[in-house]
């Protein structure tokens, strides 16, 4: 069984007791977190649209970190410009616990 899951402006393919990393939620380290954006459901057969609208999955919030350091350099030729900057980009890891639907 399996569902896809619309958080953060992406959409994830989960089943029950994967690890997966959103963009940042706003819960606690340890607390339950449900995800209401149930796009599809499928256990023998695909449900999609009116069929899971009620659909819920349900993930135990693990820990919040920040990924590997992107670099954005910025270089325009002939006129001295050029500009450095870093980027880290917050994200929570996640544990499915139950997809209910």
């Amino acid at each position: 069984m399996y569902a896809i899951i619309a958080t953060g402006g992406k959409q994830y393919k989960v089943s029950e007791g994967d690890i997966i990393k959103v963009e940042k939620l706003n819960a606690e380290a340890g607390s339950t977190f449900v995800f209401d954006q149930v796009v599809a459901v499928s256990d023998e057969s695909l449900k999609v649209g009116g069929d899971v609208a009620q659909a819920t999955v349900s993930a135990t919030v693990m820990e919040h970190g920040r990924g590997k350091k992107i670099i954005v350099y910025k270089y325009k030729r002939k006129t001295g410009y050029h500009k450095k900057n870093g980027h880290r980009q917050a994200y929570t890891q996640v544990k499915i616990e139950k997809i209910n639907g």
